[in-house]
């Protein structure tokens, strides 16, 4: 007997029709799960990345900025240390330039003085004086009379109280210093220049035979010993050592510039 469904009633899915509907769903799953699955996390992911990359980018830029800072300070203060020892050297340089400045104005103020030392020992060495400071003549050369026995004076007499420092009139060699007779206590002196200078009549000699004297160098005190008349100095010039050779000794000073 054959049965019929009642009416109203629905007629149950095929197997074929459950299993495309199935195969949909799973699809629709699979697109709207699965993909949304994939699909947030790496959304996710690009915000999370996108925040983390910022933030790295941030520290990279800082540490360089800060690295960049202190290189450029380094450089500053090995460029400050340079130029301060550049600037010691250069006042130690100076410093040694400015004594070695000194030290050169020194040694040639010293020279200076050496040679001006030395010149003025030379013009005194060469120069003349009166044998008895202050003085003058009394008795000029040539004067004539029975006093003196060639029957003329041979030199010139200067005043010269006894005791009168006598001091030679320039540079030289004592040739005689003793007693001559006429002269009394004699001195003869062999200057530089060649000639001779006679002091007769002395007190007492303060010299010997050989010694250097300059002039002013005291040779010995006035008297009135030998042929005199009383207290006075018998000054001659000569162009030899003995008695006769005699030359003005007026002329003789006055030519080495005294003043007489």
């Amino acid at each position: 007997m054959a049965f019929t469904r009642a009416t109203g009633k629905h007629r149950a899915p095929s197997r074929l029709t459950r299993r495309s509907a199935n195969l949909a769903g799973a699809a629709a799953l699979a697109t709207t799960g699965v993909v949304g699955t994939f699909a947030s996390p790496a959304l996710a992911a690009t915000a999370d990345t996108s925040s983390a990359e910022d933030t790295g980018l941030t520290r990279i830029v800082t540490m360089g900025s800060l690295a960049d800072e202190i290189a450029d300070q380094a450089a500053a203060q090995k460029r400050e240390a340079e130029e301060a020892a550049a600037n010691a050297r250069a006042r130690e340089k100076a410093a040694a330039e400015a004594k070695r400045k000194a030290e050169a104005r020194a040694e040639e103020a010293r020279e200076a003085e050496e040679r001006a030392a030395r010149e003025a020992e030379r013009r005194r060495l060469n120069s003349f004086q009166l044998p008895i400071a202050g003085s003058f003549v009394t008795t000029g050369y040539k004067a004539g009379g029975a006093l003196w026995s060639s029957g003329s004076h041979s030199g010139v007499d200067f005043r010269a109280p006894s005791g009168s420092s006598v001091v030679a009139v320039g540079s030289g060699t004592v040739v005689e210093a003793g007693w001559a007779g006429a002269y009394g206590n004699n001195v003869v002196i062999r200057m530089n220049d060649g000639t001779y200078t006679q002091y007769g009549h002395l007190a007492s000699i303060d010299v010997v035979v050989g010694q250097q004297v300059t002039p002013g160098r005291q040779i010995g005190l006035s008297g009135s010993t030998g042929n005199s008349t009383g207290p006075h100095l018998h000054f001659e010039a000569r162009t030899t050592a003995e008695y006769g050779s005699d030359i003005d000794p007026v002329a003789y000073l006055r030519s080495h510039g005294v003043a007489v």
